[in-house]
């Protein structure tokens, strides 16, 4: 610090409590970053460490090592979040406080059923827990005895998620474990378990004498929200869900059938019927995934929707997926019945037509969220009528491939808009000029991935002349036009984007990475230092010297890498060995992790220091590489 003649006064003269009252208002990510700067910061961070109140680490899977400074002893710790990619039971101790009442564990593919019961045992207080994955690695296993410690031992807990496989308890036995579940659970999560288990587990109260049409309270009184994947969905599980669940007001069911459901095991319009029984549901989903299999719900029609719509028309969010049979006339049913309606989705909804919306201004216009993926009859007058709802702020359009340049004009005169999702559409350059100047300068995320018209004046169209945006994702994969020409007007923009995807691009290389690279988006932050995600999967121009602008200190931001695993083996391996908080994926998996804490700048390395990396790629090379690294570095300087 300076004072007024100009002379430098230390950091020591500041009260470490000052310091410490500020630093415990940063995230766990800006802590570690303001303790790399100085000793007076590291030894600060140091102590706050020891009564953080919260410990979020999800953009990278740290190691056991890495964790334990990070996590003393911490008598105020109240929320953890992490990725455990890379833990497993050794590191249970470690992660768990009696002070917890929120645990969120990512990835815990390599622990067994002993974090379960361990956390029953010392978490008491834990309000809210999620756990995903957990002993799906080879060798390990959870038995039921696991599941009974954990429900048993946290008796506050409201907020439950279990994203692994439940179904391989015995049905018997889970009955008995979960009625020792808390009574103060409102939400309940878990990732598969069979629907006949779930009609059981309701049914418990339920006499053989009883009328079908008598309402019994259940074992979770306070359910509020239940979302599952099941095996099937079914008229038996939605009744007994129905009936069972009386504070119910959020229902999302999923199912992936491996074969075609028989009529017993699937869902009917008598089902339908039967939701919302007591007037309470405010959201509602209900899809058939065609993860395993091209199957639908081909026992619903429009009499099951209508019908439905009897009993839920204070519904304000409705997501429909795989109901083939059901047409405009129940589509339309949902948007005239329910008044309050700001979220619709529709998922392969193949009789789906404009007609659904020729008349929408009859209605209340307060949609904000809309989703009609896969809908492969709608055309360009649906997303016109569409367009009246003057507060929608997501569209999800992907893969309706009838939509044309007509439909971009519409969508230009959506204020509000911050989410647009135009995945295979047959929109063209021209088209795109439609976005200016309304929505382009306020849209977040844009994707027109697989919109085959597109070329390089795609991006001038779009970026040309604007002094500011809001945009942090873009999505340009499968675009066969696309060259790196495109890129560097992109870079030349200086815009903040976050995550960047141009997998399968073939005339996207080298000269792409070395701008992108070298790109900086104000004078004082770091090169590339906005971009958080780059999928490069399958682009076909890409060679060795990519990688040299991969290294450190190229991209300090990045978490997430993808990349053509097959070619250049050595190098990519060398690369994920080099930063291990990137997330290098090689297979073409989709990146990100649109539901994860964001963080700033993490853990930077002493880029002085010559790493593994640097090593292993320039051995045997001449003396004048860090000439050539300087030159190349003009070389991108110039083309931007």
């Amino acid at each position: 610090m300076a004072d007024g003649d100009g002379s430098v006064k230390s950091l020591d003269l500041l009260p470490s409590a000052v310091l410490a009252t500020i630093m415990t208002k940063l995230d766990l990510p800006s802590i570690c970053s303001l303790a790399s700067t100085c000793r007076i910061f590291h030894s600060c961070a140091s102590q706050i460490l020891n009564f953080l109140p919260t410990f979020h680490l999800l953009e990278i899977s740290p190691t056991v090592e890495f964790l334990r400074p990070l996590l003393p002893p911490n008598p105020f710790l109240i929320s953890l979040k992490v990725d455990c990619g890379q833990l497993d039971d050794s590191a249970i101790q470690l992660l768990l406080k009696p002070s917890l009442h929120e645990l969120c564990l990512h990835n815990c593919a390599d622990f067994s059923g002993k974090l379960l019961s361990e956390i029953g045992g010392c978490c008491k207080d834990l309000r809210s827990l999620y756990l995903s994955s957990v002993a799906e690695k080879r060798g390990r296993a959870i038995h039921i005895e696991d599941l009974e410690e954990l429900l048993s031992g946290c008796t506050q807990l409201e907020a439950l998620t279990l994203m692994f496989d439940v179904s391989f308890f015995l049905r018997q036995n889970f009955a008995r474990v979960w009625a020792m579940a808390s009574e103060k659970l409102s939400s309940l999560e878990i990732g598969c378990i069979y629907s006949v288990t779930v009609t059981e587990l309701l049914s418990q109260n339920l006499g053989a004498g009883n009328s079908m049409n008598r309402i019994v309270p259940s074992m979770w009184p306070n359910i509020e929200k239940l979302c599952l994947s099941v095996d099937y969905i079914t008229d038996a599980m939605v009744g007994a869900i129905s009936k069972g669940l009386i504070s119910l007001t959020h229902l999302e069911l999923q199912d992936a059938p491996i074969i075609e459901p028989r009529f017993s095991f699937d869902l009917t319009n008598v089902g339908l019927q039967q939701i919302n029984q007591l007037s309470k549901l405010r959201h509602l989903s209900l899809v058939r995934s065609q993860e395993f299999l091209v199957t639908y719900f081909r026992r619903v029609n429009d009499l099951g929707i209508l019908l439905m719509a009897d009993g839920c028309a204070d519904l304000e969010s409705i997501c429909l997926g795989g109901f083939c049979r059901v047409t405009d006339t129940g589509f339309r049913t949902i948007l005239h019945t329910f008044s309050n309606l700001n979220k619709l989705r529709v998922f392969h909804g193949i009789q789906l037509t404009h007609l659904v919306f020729h008349d929408i201004s009859a209605t209340s216009l307060s949609l904000k969220h809309v989703s009609l993926r896969w809908c492969s009859l709608l055309t360009n007058d649906a997303v016109k009528n569409l367009s009246l709802n003057k507060d929608l702020s997501y569209l999800d359009l992907r893969d309706c491939r009838s939509l044309r340049d007509e439909a971009l004009r519409a969508i230009g005169t959506i204020p509000k808009l911050k989410t647009l999702l135009l995945d295979g559409s047959d929109i063209s350059d021209a088209g795109l000029s439609h976005l200016r100047p309304l929505i382009m300068s306020s849209l977040v995320s844009l994707s027109v991935r697989g919109c085959k018209k597109l070329t390089d004046k795609s991006i001038t169209v779009l970026f040309d002349g604007l002094s500011k945006i809001e945009l942090h994702v873009l999505d340009l994969s499968n675009l066969p036009y696309l060259s790196d020409a495109a890129i560097l007007q992109l870079t030349r923009s200086k815009f903040a984007i976050s995550e960047l995807r141009l997998r399968q691009c073939p005339l996207i290389g080298d000269v792409s990475v070395m701008a992108l690279a070298s790109m900086q988006v104000n004078e004082d932050q770091r090169h590339g230092s906005s971009l958080r995600l780059l999928d490069l999967y399958n682009c076909g121009g890409l060679t060795q010297l990519s990688f040299k602008w991969l290294k450190n200190p190229y991209f300090p931001r990045m978490r997430w890498l993808g990349v053509t695993g097959s070619l250049h083996r050595d190098l990519v391996d060398a690369l994920a060995r080099s930063r291990p908080f990137l997330h290098v994926a090689c297979h073409g998996e989709e990146l990100g992790a649109d539901h994860w804490d964001s963080s700033d700048s993490f853990y930077m390395h002493h880029y002085d220091e010559v790493d593994e990396f640097e090593q292993w790629l320039f051995d045997g090379e001449d003396d004048d590489d860090d000439d050539d690294i300087a030159d190349d570095e003009n070389d991108a300087e110039l083309l931007l």
